[in-house]
């Protein structure tokens, strides 16, 4: 066995249909006596219901949160906690929620407590990112940590097929490259194997049967998994794409996700055999990278960056923005075959681990 290190961070994990309810006590536990409910418009109703049940602890709702977390929209919530006074920050939401409330916690150190309504592991992660401009930056500090992460599946009873879809894929990519990272080590390699097998056999039977509250119980402790890897080691080309594809045109982030990933898995994989091996082992396929293309398919999950809205004459500005800035990969990288991988991506072709040979 190689040599690795492991870092491990406290969190409280509060997991089960129901446990919402005690959101109180669990305020109580983190001493939080003014909390800011966040929210995107969207999920106001359910904004509302944590405040009803965090009572005289909660001291407002800002509902402020979307996409990518602009610099304007941070400043806005930073000026929102400020001005209530506020002790603690309650996300209630998917990540565009949980990126307002890392933003938030960034600037005043505030505890964070999560209620993650989708399945893309940002809740167990110390990893922020806002967009400035046309330019999403990411990076990572243990203040935006959330303190304690409430996993109430009942709360994704009515998460649309599309968004269960493509949050799922998220969560499974975040595990995915974490198989071969720079910093991998035995740990985050169980939990990544655990994981994606987690949410590969639940997306299937949640998008088929949107009330079986079993299975979104195993995407969402899926989910958790996978977004403790992302947490746990750095990550390579996947997250840079979906990053330079997100902050720099504008594309959806769990969409964008879903479609990058086996293109991204079809290019690495082949020179990361112990990931090619636990990730195949995981999806019990011989190659992953097609798999995920089906298991997109079958999902009902965007086909291409095309779809997305990312326009033909963008490719090449895309590939320079990628390569901009060194970062980690298992494979060596070029521009042509960035390019490659997004014209392949932006078309939806079938990939395979045969695709970027000779490159």
């Amino acid at each position: 066995m190689k040599p690795f290190t492991y870092n491990s961070r406290p969190a409280r994990i509060v997991f089960g249909a129901g446990s919402l309810e005690r959101l109180g006590e669990e305020l109580d536990e983190l001493g939080i006596r003014r909390a800011l409910v966040l929210s995107t418009p969207e999920q106001r109703f359910l904004a509302d219901r944590v405040r009803k049940l965090a009572g005289e602890r909660c001291v407002g709702v800002f509902d402020g949160a979307v996409m990518h977390v602009p610099v304007a929209t941070a400043q806005a919530g930073v000026d929102a906690a400020r001005e209530a006074d506020a002790d603690g920050l309650i996300a209630a939401g998917g990540g565009s929620t949980l990126g307002l409330a890392k933003a938030i916690a960034l600037e005043t150190s505030l505890p964070i407590v999560a209620v993650p309504t989708t399945y893309a592991g940002s809740e167990v992660t110390p990893i922020y990112g806002m967009t400035a401009g046309n330019e999403k930056k990411t990076g990572k500090s243990y203040r935006v940590l959330p303190r304690t992460v409430i996993y109430d599946a009942s709360l994704t009873l009515t998460l649309p097929a599309g968004l269960t879809a493509t949050s799922g894929l998220n969560a499974i990519a975040h595990a995915a490259e974490g198989l071969y990272a720079q910093d991998a080590n035995p740990v985050m390699s169980m939990f990544a194997e655990e994981g994606i097998g987690s949410l590969a056999r639940a997306l299937p039977l949640v998008c088929a049967r949107p009330d079986d509250l079993a299975a979104r119980e195993t995407a969402q402790y899926g989910a958790w998994l996978c977004g403790t890897v992302l947490g746990g080691v750095g990550m390579a080309l996947h997250h840079k794409l979906c990053h330079t594809l997100g902050g720099s045109f504008n594309l959806p982030h769990a969409e964008t996700h879903a479609v990058i990933l086996p293109y991204a898995m079809a290019f690495n994989l082949p020179s990361a055999p112990e990931a090619l091996q636990r990730l195949g082992r995981a999806l019990g396929v011989a190659d992953p990278a097609t798999c995920l293309h089906e298991l997109g398919r079958q999902l009902g999950a965007p086909a291409s960056l095309e779809t997305l809205g990312l326009k033909a004459d963008q490719l090449d500005h895309a590939a320079e923005m990628a390569m901009r800035s060194p970062y980690w990969n298992p494979r060596p990288l070029s521009y042509d075959a960035v390019r490659r991988l997004l014209q392949l991506a932006f078309d939806g072709v079938r990939p395979d681990l045969a695709s970027f040979n000779g490159i």
